[in-house]
C-alpha cells in the first residue's frame, strides 16, 4: 500500500530547498498560530455523529447526499483545501489509486472542498480522480465538522504574492471584486470514516497541513 506521508514529507523537502527562508517562515508561523487556536480539539470525534450533507458534484452538478450513500455502505470523506495545493492533489491522487480496494470493501469516497465546481472539474480531468469532488461553499459543512477557520491577513497576503487567489478559486469572482471574508475559510485537511449508522468511525485532522492520515489506517476502520 502506498506511503502517503513519505510523499508528502518529499514536498515538504523540496520545498524548503527552492522557497525563500522568509516566506516558509510564514507558513511555519501561521501553521503554529493555528494550533493554538485548539482548532485539533474541536474536530469531531470518533464515536460522534457526522453532520449530513447534500453537496454538488463537480462532474455532473448534481447533489450528491450523503444518506444516499450511506444506505449503500460505509463513506470515507476527505476535505482538502483546493487542487493548488500539492499536499492534497498528492492526497487525492493516493486515494485515486486505492478506489478499487476501497470499493471491494462495500465502501464510498468523496472528497470535499470550498473552491468552485470548476476548479474541481478541472482537477478531476487533470488528475483522472474516480470519486466525487463536492463543493463545500464558504466551509459550511467543514465548521459542522469542526474543521474550518478564517485564513489571517498575513497569510492571505502571502498567498496574493505567489499568486494563490483564494476568492476567485472559491467563489469564482474577479480579482477586482468586493471579497466577502467568507470566501476566505479554509479546512483543514482532514479524513473521516463513517458508518451506515451515521457513527464517526475514524476522524484525523492536523493544524500542520502537511501531514495527513496514512490510508491504510482509514481502511482498517472500515
Amino acid at each position: 500500500m502506498p506511503q502517503l506521508q513519505s510523499k508528502l514529507d518529499e514536498i515538504t523537502h523540496n520545498t524548503r530547498k527552492l522557497v525563500q527562508p522568509e516566506r516558509l517562515a510564514i507558513s511555519e508561523q501561521t501553521i503554529a498560530e493555528l494550533f493554538e487556536t485548539g482548532i485539533e480539539d474541536r474536530v469531531l470525534a470518533a464515536g460522534a455523529t457526522a453532520p449530513e450533507f447534500t453537496l454538488p458534484d463537480a462532474i455532473s452538478g448534481k447533489p450528491i447526499r450523503s444518506t444516499d450513500l450511506l444506505a449503500l455502505g460505509p463513506l470515507v470523506i476527505n476535505f482538502f483545501r483546493g487542487r493548488w495545493d500539492p499536499y492534497c492533489v498528492t492526497e487525492l491522487e493516493v486515494w485515486r489509486d486505492l478506489y478499487p480496494e476501497l470499493r471491494e470493501r462495500g465502501a464510498f469516497i468523496v472528497a470535499i472542498s470550498p473552491e468552485t465546481l470548476r476548479q474541481s472539474d478541472f482537477a478531476v480531468q487533470q488528475y483522472g480522480i474516480p470519486y466525487p469532488l463536492l463543493q463545500d461553499a464558504n466551509s459550511a459543512l467543514a465548521e459542522q465538522f469542526g474543521i474550518a477557520y478564517s485564513v489571517s491577513a498575513a497569510l492571505q497576503r502571502y498567498y496574493r504574492s505567489i499568486l494563490v487567489n483564494i476568492p476567485f478559486i472559491n467563489s469564482g469572482k474577479n480579482v477586482m471584486a468586493p471579497v466577502d471574508d467568507a470566501v476566505w475559510k479554509m479546512p483543514l485537511p482532514a479524513t473521516f470514516v463513517v458508518g451506515q449508522d451515521g457513527v464517526i468511525r475514524f476522524a484525523e485532522a492536523h493544524a500542520d497541513f502537511r501531514v495527513r492520515p496514512e490510508p491504510e489506517d482509514v481502511l482498517a476502520a472500515l
